[in-house]
């Protein structure tokens, strides 16, 4: 098959970057799935510092990086295949952060474009890009990637590289904004307001923190970030640790002495102090950034933690995550009686089906669907592709939808074995059901709310899952 293209795009609170690769579509040997293969990236932006304005994000500014970063990666005019962008920390909270979506969304068409209102899709990319070979080589344990920014802590648990629980903090480098080289402060989150209060640290844009001060600041970051970790649901009792808490992480109760990673731009900021690299003079970025990981590195509890741990992408974690795993590839036997129904963004995913489902909640799920003006998604799940499971549960999905018809709303069934065409025609009744139906097989769902679908080339599909639960 021909190559493809793939771009991540990561807009965060500190930073902003792009990513380009080219891959190949090819079968796994071993499993028989198309996949992504022989990825190579072709393009790295510069760093840049993500532009703020009066009201919130400089869109123009963003708008000037984001076409000279797609001039440079050669994807003007090029069909992007998969990757994705996302818009993340204090930088989706901005109230034209809409606007920056909207605009990614006319260069990279139907490439995946969330935000942070989804953080436990950004700690599943980071862990999957830093953290994950780790986790596969390490199959009995578990481990733990941090992935620390700008206004976020965005946690994420696996175990044989499959991440099995998540978590977010907003707690992050650039929620207390200083003059670089100074801790005189310019701007403050209302998390940072918060927390200030909290501490007792009568302190405000103009007025300049004392060493004392930073060190109560970093101290009450840190404890907070342990006792998610370890679970202690007591310390959320506090309103202020409360409100920095975006997504709960709930670590099961056999967590033992788990491998730790850490990812993000702090995160990066760690392994170069361990590495004994020369770091940036104090502040240098206008942030806490600096002396947060300078806290976690000279720490006997974390210094112990990351000893002997390497990880693979750090600060650009996220961005890699993107590149390299946020799109799947269908099978080659879609069910596509219309191609031109490709792309579909934001479909929700109503739910799941078995051959042990009853007639009853089949219907219920279409009937979701039927309500959903974007259409809806099932996910059906096969064991096995044999052909009388096949019909049996196809024919009981189509008389479903004979009983309850609907024919604007397309419906989505993702199938993980390869049985797309003959599910599609049981399903479809062999087209007298009056359904815009598309079956995509070879599919491993994750357990997500939405999922976006790309246009058919080569005769597979790009899909993209996010709202992970």
């Amino acid at each position: 098959m021909n190559d493809v293209r793939l771009v991540g795009l990561d807009f965060g609170t500190t930073t902003s970057r792009c990513v380009a690769a080219t891959a190949r579509i090819s079968r796994n040997a071993v499993s028989g799935t198309h996949e992504l293969s022989g990825i190579r990236e072709f393009y790295r932006s510069p760093v840049v510092l993500t532009p703020f304005g009066q009201n919130g994000l400089d869109v123009r500014r963003l708008e000037e990086y984001l076409d000279a970063w797609l001039t440079a990666a050669g994807t003007e005019g090029a069909e992007i295949f998969g990757g994705g962008a996302l818009v993340t920390g204090l930088a989706a909270q901005q109230p034209n952060s809409p606007a920056l979506i909207e605009l990614i969304r006319s260069r990279v068409k139907d490439v995946l474009v969330a935000s942070a209102g989804d953080p436990c899709l950004e700690a599943w990319l980071a862990f999957q890009a830093n953290a994950g070979s780790l986790s596969r080589a390490n199959a009995d344990r578990w481990v733990v990637n941090l992935d620390i920014g700008g206004g976020t802590t965005n946690i994420a648990l696996g175990r044989s590289g499959e991440v099995l629980r998540t978590g977010s903090l907003f707690i992050g480098a650039r929620h207390i904004e200083v003059e670089p080289g100074t801790y005189r402060i310019v701007k403050l989150s209302r998390y940072a307001q918060a927390m200030l209060n909290h501490l007792a640290i009568a302190a405000g844009p103009g007025d300049c923190l004392t060493t004392h001060q930073v060190d109560a600041i970093l101290d009450w970051q840190l404890e907070l970030i342990e006792h998610a970790l370890v679970g202690d649901r007591s310390a959320f009792k506090n309103p202020v640790a409360r409100l920095h808490e975006q997504v709960t992480f709930n670590p099961p109760g056999e967590l033992t002495e788990p491998l730790y990673c850490l990812s993000g731009g702090v995160g990066e900021l760690v392994y170069d102090i361990l590495r004994t690299k020369p770091l940036p003079t104090k502040t240098q970025f206008g942030d806490l950034g600096i002396d947060l990981a300078h806290r976690l590195a000279t720490s006997p509890l974390w210094t112990a933690r990351l000893t002997g741990i390497t990880p693979q992408h750090a600060g650009r974690a996220t961005v890699y995550g993107l590149l390299l795993h946020a799109t799947q590839v269908s099978g080659s036997t879609v069910y596509l009686p219309d191609p031109a129904l490709l792309p579909l963004r934001d479909v929700p995913i109503f739910g799941r089906v078995s051959s042990d489902s009853t007639d009853e909640q089949i219907r219920d799920i279409l009937q979701l669907v039927a309500r959903s003006a974007a259409g809806g998604c099932m996910v059906v799940s096969l064991a096995q592709s044999d052909r009388l499971i096949v019909r049996g549960l196809g024919e009981r999905i189509g008389s479903a939808l004979k009983a309850n018809p609907f024919a604007n709303a397309p419906l989505v069934l993702l199938v993980s074995v390869n049985v797309g065409k003959a599910l599609g025609g049981y399903v479809s009744q062999w087209g007298s059901n009056a359904v815009k139906l598309i079956v995509l097989d070879e599919i491993e769902p994750l357990d997500a709310r939405f999922v976006q679908i790309g246009t058919l080339r080569d005769q597979v599909v790009p899909i993209s899952f996010y709202g992970l639960n």
